[in-house]
């Protein structure tokens, strides 16, 4: 409830002002030239000027603080609450009006900072890519309000990310990281959309400026690069071999660790920066924490899994699987090695791309149906049996589809090394 007008009111002025004593609460003096104007005085004394009134059509009330007497004179106090008042008649609630003036000044970097620091939404990749994009991609943008932000300069920055790419600049960047970066724009701009409205409670943005580019993106070709069928022996008795006559520590954490990816079709981010915390080898699983899906899992190991594990010294002062003399402490990236396994399999292989060899082999190879595949992946699986029938959080009961996949790679090594090899039948 606004307090209400008194009776006894006066001209504000100067003198008058000057003469109020504060009381044992907040108290209003009002303006008698102008109905609504005031000074609210507290009881230590300070004075601030207010206006309030009745927004014309919607009935709200609305008093607004216009500053401290000091910064404010009597006079200027006065002249600002005119324009207040001016404006309820007209409908518009003036502190609506401060909120969207507040808006239009948000900038591309603030609305990544509030994007970014939500609690529990993102993972540190995705939140350090759209933090880089911001500040590199849209480093031109980053200080400047989003509404400013046009379809002309969406479209113009793409072409010019395409253009220098092709050119080889090394400002520029592939079809793929421009896409990614425009991608992260418009989430950016929408989530400003919804978090910001105009005074009239309309969107802060009402047409996201990326959707130009609906027409322009280059449609990229789905990654499909693996280890072929034909290779997948060489390329896991190559690793073996690798393995028994490594003795640096780093070489030999990258062996195991692309080989861990071969037997499980990990992530690389989540295989190198798995802990001995989360191996259980006497119950012959892992757990994932906090996986790309969000959905803590323990995966099953196969017995290849396991001995490979067993083998894997302890780092002192280190409780990573893989462990590294870098600053991460594990193994990030074993790209030397993916070159010389590239090599083994006649194409460039990626950590992703032994992800696909894996699924390939569990299909294809060893006929495992799709969702459990999915499963052992750790992909969002689509199958409503799966989904509310099996359990999905732990899928030791899965271990003797991780077992045919590990004995596959052992029987395709073994006919590489010209063993005399029969195909024993697929464990139970």
């Amino acid at each position: 409830m606004l307090t209400r007008f008194s009776a006894m009111a006066s001209k504000l002025t100067k003198t008058v002002v000057d003469r109020i004593k504060p009381g044992s609460k907040d108290e209003f003096h009002w303006d008698a030239e102008v109905k609504g104007f005031g000074a609210r005085v507290t009881p230590k004394g300070k004075i601030t000027f207010v206006v309030q009134g009745r927004v014309e059509g919607s009935g709200k009330e609305a008093r607004i603080t216009i500053g401290a007497y000091g910064v404010f004179t009597v006079d200027q106090a006065r002249d600002v609450a005119k324009e207040h008042l001016r404006s309820m008649r007209m409908g518009n609630d003036p502190r609506d009006m401060k909120k969207q003036s507040e808006a239009m000044k948000i900038t591309l970097q603030a609305v990544c900072d509030a994007y970014v620091s939500r609690p529990g939404k993102l993972k540190a990749t995705s939140r350090e890519a759209i933090e880089r994009h911001v500040r590199t991609t849209f480093e031109a943008w980053k200080d400047k309000p989003v509404v400013n932000i046009t379809e002309d300069m969406c479209r113009t920055r793409y072409r010019e990310m395409l253009t220098k790419g092709l050119r080889g600049n090394r400002e520029g960047g592939s079809p793929g990281q421009a896409n990614q970066a425009f991608s992260v724009l418009g989430a950016l701009l929408n989530y400003a959309a919804r978090q910001h409205k105009r005074a009239d409670g309309s969107p802060l943005i009402a047409h996201n400026p990326v959707s130009i580019l609906r027409d322009d993106k280059v449609r990229l070709k789905p990654r499909t690069a693996r280890i072929l069928d034909n290779k997948v022996g060489a390329a896991w008795q190559a690793l073996t071999e690798w393995r028994a006559t490594a003795h640096n520590r780093d070489t030999m954490s990258s062996i195991d660790l692309v080989r861990f990816l071969m037997l499980t079709g990990l992530r690389i981010s989540e295989a190198s920066s798995l802990k001995w915390s989360q191996v259980h080898l006497e119950d012959g699983y892992f757990h994932l924490p906090n996986p790309k899906n969000s959905n803590p899992v323990s995966m099953p190991l196969s017995t290849q899994a396991v001995e490979l594990l067993k083998a894997r010294p302890k780092v002192e002062d280190n409780e990573h699987v893989f462990p590294s003399w870098a600053a991460a402490g594990h193994i990030k990236d074993p790209r030397d090695l993916m070159k010389k396994l590239s090599v083994v399999a006649g194409m460039h292989i990626t950590p992703h791309a032994l992800r696909r060899t894996y699924t390939n082999v569990a299909l294809r190879q060893c006929r495992i149906e799709k969702f459990r595949t999915d499963l052992l992946t750790n992909h969002i699986t689509r199958d409503v049996t799966a989904e509310h029938y099996f359990d999905t959080t732990n899928l030791q009961w899965l271990q003797p589809e991780a077992q045919k996949i590990g004995d596959h790679l052992d029987l395709e090594a073994a006919k590489v090394a010209g063993a005399n090899v029969v195909a024993l039948p697929q464990r139970a």
